[in-house]
């Protein structure tokens, strides 16, 4: 009778970047999940678009002013975000605090901005059908930024804080990955609500 071999992992890490990560393909999945309900959305304007003889009905096009320079605001913050992740996957906590911290004000002036945004779109909610899906697709799109700002406000006490453990360093990498997908999800949401009524 041999004797029970056991393996010994004491020395692995405790976590994995990229695809290897279970959390890696969790933030996948809830990506397809909202990218889904984002073309839902675009695909509900597009039909209430072919349904009216004028767009948008009765209302003026949203001002561009604040749509677009939190536009701007969101692609710069792709600097400071992939500055984190590299951080991150160097596990370097100095750098990572720094760019959270950064990535933490940007999240803020997209919502300051997100506000007045919401008061230049020259309609309400409750208007009509264009007002609705255009409120919709901003409110969708301000949810995430909300969530992922709440989440890097966590991810950011916690690397100041403790305890330090080398799985929030996978943590900074995938909410990076995720704030990529509330930036550039915003492009075409952004083509939506301020080009296509001014193209028709």
């Amino acid at each position: 009778m041999s004797a029970e071999r056991t393996l010994d992992v004491s020395g692995l890490a405790p976590g994995a970047f990229g695809h290897r990560a279970i959390l890696w393909w969790g933030t996948m999945g809830i990506i397809v999940i909202e990218a889904t309900a984002f073309a839902l959305a675009v695909a509900m304007y597009f039909y209430l678009r072919l349904r009216n003889d004028t767009w948008p009905p009765n209302v003026p096009p949203p001002l561009l002013l604040w749509g677009t320079v939190n536009t701007l605001v969101m692609l710069a913050s792709a600097v400071p975000n992939e500055l984190a992740r590299r951080a991150g996957e160097r596990i370097d906590l100095p750098k990572v605090r720094l760019w959270l911290v950064v990535g933490l004000i940007f999240g803020v002036a997209f919502n300051v901005l997100r506000v007045l945004e919401f008061a230049g779109l020259n309609v309400l909610w409750n208007t009509n059908a264009y007002g609705s899906v255009v409120w919709l697709l901003l409110g969708l799109h301000t949810t995430h930024i909300l969530t992922d700002v709440l989440d890097t406000g966590v991810l950011t006490v916690l690397m100041f804080t403790g305890p330090i453990e080398e799985k929030r360093f996978v943590d900074v990498a995938e909410n990076a990955m995720y704030w990529y997908f509330v930036v550039f999800a915003w492009l075409p949401i952004y083509g939506v609500i301020y080009w296509a009524p001014r193209l028709t």
